[in-house]
């Protein structure tokens, strides 16, 4: 719809009313960085991203065909008089939506695609079992490699012949002299039978077939013979022949005389061919011919192992082609855990250690291991302290009477058709790392590529900051750098984003749905960037959250360059250094709920600094400020302890946390601030308390649970969805 706003490049909202908002009148300039700010309650996102997103989002989807309409959420829309100049909008919020156990960081940006090209275009397959390259040598590449020969040098190219009847109902005598004795065996010394009419002999076929083809020479006992005089007696035991194509002396240019043999050759002989290189006049013809093998098929010749030629596809864990036959691409497998069998390694086996068997039904498997491990296991030793022979024979069994634990919960599979047997197999149940790719997610053969010297899972293993690294320093011939030069560009430009959203601690193979909603949405903010869009409505929800002020100046040069593409950038943020580079501050107020939903100004930052209703701009003179406490909690003598955390990145961490006090734990993006709070010690109080059925972070011990009662995680999750 083309409006007078539209043109002026100006964004014009009239009367909204959604939620909380109150007539709401506003004009915002396109191409702008403009930040909305106001106390929490106050109508930010209502404005932002009810009405304003709201709008541009249902306009856009009504815009496209029925067919496709009916795949996107229909958006109600919003409570207003009119908004005009709206652009198509793309929110960028504060959570992480994903829940595909296949997404990951390198898929969702594009990195993972341009890595499939990559090594499809440019890879190099290298045998698993030597370690030579694989090629696949075609006619022209074998005819360079053959015309390099020293001038005068003589050779036989041809290909092996597989010894075989055309006819499917020759028989041999023997077949026919015994038949004849099964069948009739009161005849056995009696009249010989005659030949039965149409027996073939398979090397005389064979030869005829060549002689039809127009071929006149085999190579037999280190010399080519003419088929004219070839003995078909004498051929009768082999296997194959070896038929010559041309017999040739290097002299001047013959590439085209070459590639044309090679190429017969490999027609007749399947895309296999050898060149026999015959000795030289000057040695007196005298030594062994040298036999050069040759194939246009993708292997390796020395160990006669075939291989994928590589395609974008062999790299995508998402394709059946490519995916891990065990695990079909997700990276793991679900097994028996014994991490959720012994949750508790401070046990002994006599204070219950493996959990399962400390239920009523199951004792009697205690029983037994304590009647089969006499002298074998000490049952009174915390788990952790046994042996790994002891810890094997508990879980293995002995081979005889007693069947482990493993044992234990194959019996059980055999029953998994009662209900209370299957609840009972999952709570002991994890996702190991599988057996076959060890996490890579993909086919053998998609591992043996490399560009450089790396391997496709191996760059994805690594971190945005390892991986940047490797691209930059990546060095290649000239004819692989003409070949990937723009898709290496994409690489290494995505590859920057996520650096400097500060998001370079994340590895490409990091599943989307672990990641925070703060990374998610710098995540979706890099992938923006990596599309250049232009003359589109971006809205964000408060991108600072959970950045480290250290990369807080790279979070605004990315906002920056967004609006420098042509964008419209609206941000929803408390945070004072990006109020400062707004283009327009939007400040709501003036208190929240029903105090709120008014726009108490709109401009620049030098007026805002000067309107004396708004609270933003106190605390941006500092008029006002968070008072520090003069006096401080004292602490209690109740600790609790975490010794040995190696969780993810956590070097064997031990900390202790006073209780009844607030404690802060801080650190740069990717520091392990939530894998501490979060998996380790959240974890493990839930499960001292017998919440926990899951597993915890790699931790040597955890004291002063006693001094807790319960646990409970506030995160960015929503509390609930239910209506009442």
């Amino acid at each position: 719809m083309s409006t007078t706003s539209g043109i002026k490049g100006q964004l014009t909202v009239r009367g909204a009313r959604t939620h909380n908002l109150k007539n709401v009148d506003l004009t915002l300039p396109h191409r702008s960085l403009i930040v909305m700010t106001g106390v929490s309650g106050s109508g930010k996102s209502s404005l932002a991203f009810d009405t304003i997103y709201a709008e541009g989002q249902r306009r856009y989807v009504e815009s496209l065909s029925a067919y496709a309409r009916q795949f996107l959420e229909r958006m109600e829309k919003p409570d207003l008089d009119a908004i005009e100049g709206i652009r198509p909008a793309i929110a960028i919020r504060q959570k992480n939506s994903i829940r595909n156990p296949r997404s990951t960081v390198g898929t969702t940006t594009e990195i993972h695609d341009y890595l499939r090209l990559l090594y499809a275009r440019v890879g190099h397959t290298f045998c698993r079992n030597c370690g030579r390259e694989v090629v696949r040598e075609t006619a022209e590449v074998v005819a360079r490699r053959l015309g390099d020969l020293p001038p005068g040098t003589r050779i036989l190219i041809g290909f092996e012949m597989p010894v075989v009847t055309s006819a499917p109902l020759a028989r041999t005598r023997e077949q026919d002299e015994e038949e004849t004795a099964v069948a009739e065996p009161e005849e056995e010394s009696g009249t010989p039978q005659p030949d039965i009419p149409g027996l073939a002999d398979p090397v005389a076929e064979t030869l005829a077939l060549l002689r039809r083809k127009g071929f006149g020479r085999l190579y037999v006992d280190g010399r080519a013979v003419s088929l004219e005089d070839a003995d078909a007696a004498m051929l009768r035991d082999r296997a194959s022949l070896q038929v010559v194509v041309d017999r040739l002396k290097i002299e001047g240019d013959l590439r085209g005389r070459l590639t044309d043999s090679i190429e017969t050759a490999y027609l007749e002989g399947g895309g296999a061919a050898f060149a026999i290189q015959l000795p030289s006049a000057a040695d007196g013809d005298a030594g062994d011919p040298f036999v050069h093998r040759f194939s246009e098929r993708f292997e390796c010749r020395a160990c006669n192992i075939l291989y994928e030629v590589p395609q974008p596809r062999l790299f995508s864990f998402n394709n059946p082609f490519g995916a891990c036959p065990l695990c079909h691409g997700f990276g793991n497998i679900i097994e028996l855990d014994m991490a959720l069998v012994v949750p508790d390694a401070s046990r002994s086996i006599l204070q219950h250690a493996i959990e399962p068997w400390s239920k009523p039904h199951y004792r009697s498997q205690l029983t037994e291991l304590k009647r089969a491990a006499r002298g074998r296991v000490r049952l009174d030793v915390p788990w952790s302290a046994l042996s790994d022979e002891e810890r094997r024979f508990v879980i293995e069994g002995d081979g005889a009477g007693f069947e482990g634990v493993k044992g234990f919960f194959r019996s059980l599979e055999r029953k998994k058709y009662k209900v209370h047997v299957r609840v009972f197999l999952s709570r002991y149940r994890g996702y190991l790392t599988c057996t076959e790719c060890g996490g890579a997610r993909l086919r053998r053969e998609a591992r043996d590529v490399r560009v450089g010297d790396r391997t496709i899972d191996v760059v994805c293993a690594q971190t945005v900051r390892d991986a940047d690294a490797f691209f930059a320093g990546l060095e290649l011939s000239e004819k692989d750098a003409a070949v990937s030069d723009k898709v290496l560009r994409e690489i290494r430009k995505r590859l920057g984003f996520l650096r400097d959203v500060g998001l370079d601690y994340l590895s490409l193979d990091r599943l989307s749905s672990t990641l925070s909603g703060g990374e998610s949405q710098r995540i979706n903010l890099a992938t923006s960037l990596g599309s250049a869009l232009v003359d589109t409505l971006y809205v964000l929800d408060e991108p600072s959250i959970g950045l480290h002020s250290r990369d807080n100046e790279r979070l605004i040069a990315i906002l920056r360059q967004l609006r420098d593409q042509g964008n419209t950038v609206l941000v929803v943020e408390h945070d004072a250094d990006t109020i400062r580079v707004a283009d327009v501050v939007v400040d709501m107020g003036l208190g929240a709920g029903e105090q709120g939903g008014r726009v108490v100004y709109a401009g620049s930052l030098s007026g805002l600094l000067q309107e004396p209703r708004s609270l933003t701009a106190k605390y941006l003179r500092d008029e006002l400020a968070i008072p520090v406490p003069a006096v401080r909690r004292r602490a209690t003598t109740q600790r609790l302890r975490v010794l040995g955390a190696a969780e993810h990145n956590l070097k064997g961490v031990d900390v202790e946390i006073p209780l009844g006090l607030l404690t802060c734990v801080t650190g740069v993006s990717g520091s392990g601030k939530s894998t501490l709070v979060h998996d380790v010690i959240y974890a493990a109080l839930k499960r001292s308390k017998g919440d926990w059925d899951r597993r915890v972070g790699t931790h040597r011990k955890l004291e002063g649970t006693e001094f807790v009662s319960d646990v409970v995680l506030v995160d960015q999750a929503p509390i609930g969805r239910t209506p009442r």
